[in-house]
């Protein structure tokens, strides 16, 4: 059977500290049937030097300088550029292991079109990896253990932005890098939900994930807590909120507040619930704040669930799960 190439799209920036290691793992790889579209993205360092330099030992290594400005910017250039039938992205201060795309393809020519591979994530660092990013990291894992990926969605982006792989007609279909949407891969793993691509279980640890102080998703505004909600509310309400139903937004938190700010922006009504008895009775937005017990007089709600706390969140699960409503359905968990 002949090797599928595989095109991989991969942004850079002031990252020539970590190239080399980059580099080296995608020359690595145990499938060879591969190009890398490597867009400058105005580096200031010698980046752009360090590429070239590899470039001019293997030409299957392709490198341009971005036309615009940004990420997106870049990830069109490189898609525009390539020719691969299946398409992958690559961070360029990450580190692929050496089976990463073997792996990949292997998944997506056994199960064919409509469908995205991707692996287990494990993040690295010169300095301890933080508990957040730990859990994160395990979350994610889980996920993708089961294959169950999408069921979570609007807790986090539920692929790694560096780890996964797509057919090309079903990379079309959802839209490419069209969108100017940040943070611009959860948007693109919000339309392989929206277009009904099934995400492939794996348990193969697939792509080292590298944490640093001024990593992007770190410093950048595009990343920030208010955007994340952003693109929540904004796929919610396209893909999964019912007109024909009550809403309520269960917690008064800081992510409470925000999506009920959102909310109302779209002129979207809701019930607003809460179990802060300094909270309960006041108005938040001139929304007035009530308490758990109007549930049972709402009949047949959807809820977005804002509550972070573990506990209470098996709690509300329970609570759910008691009364048969479904995930993703009936109520959606947005931490």
């Amino acid at each position: 059977m002949d090797k599928p190439l595989v095109s991989i799209v991969m942004p850079f920036k002031n990252t020539d500290a970590f190239l080399h290691e980059c580099i080296q793992s995608i020359l690595d790889q145990t499938y060879d049937n591969w190009e890398l579209l490597a867009v400058n993205d105005h580096s200031s360092d010698n980046s752009f030097e360090v590429l070239e330099d590899f470039a001019k030992q293997d030409q299957r290594i392709k490198v341009f300088h971005n036309e615009g400005k940004g990420i997106i910017d870049a990830l069109r250039h490189a898609y525009t550029n390539s020719n691969g039938s299946l398409l992958t992205r690559m961070d360029s201060d990450d580190v692929m292991t050496a089976h990463k795309l073997d792996v990949m393809v292997n998944l997506l020519l056994k199960h064919g079109k409509g469908h995205v591979a991707t692996g287990m994530v494990s993040y690295f660092s010169d300095n301890e990896i933080g508990d957040g990013y730990h859990s994160y990291q395990n979350w994610l894992n889980g996920l993708t253990q089961k294959g169950n990926n999408f069921q979570e969605i609007y807790k986090e982006c539920v692929i790694a932005s560096p780890c996964w792989m797509v057919h090309r007609e079903d990379f079309e279909r959802c839209g490419a890098f069209d969108h100017d949407i940040y943070p611009e891969d959860y948007d693109l793993v919000f339309r392989f939900y929206q277009h009904n691509l099934t995400c492939l279980s794996n348990n193969d640890l697939l792509h080292w994930w590298r944490d640093y102080p001024t990593r992007t998703s770190r410093t950048h505004k595009h990343y920030a807590y208010n955007s994340f909600i952003e693109i929540k509310v904004h796929y919610f309400l396209k893909l999964n909120y019912d007109k024909n139903r009550p809403l309520v937004i269960w917690g008064a938190g800081k992510k409470g507040k925000t999506v009920a700010e959102l909310l109302l922006k779209n002129n979207v009504h809701f019930y607003w619930i809460c179990d802060n008895p300094k909270k309960i009775g006041k108005a938040i937005y001139g929304q007035q704040l009530l308490s758990f017990h109007v549930l049972d007089d709402i009949e047949n709600a959807q809820s977005i669930v804002t509550v972070a706390n573990p506990v209470s969140q098996q709690e509300i699960k329970a609570y759910f799960k008691d009364r048969n409503k479904q995930p993703m359905e009936d109520y959606f968990f947005f931490c």
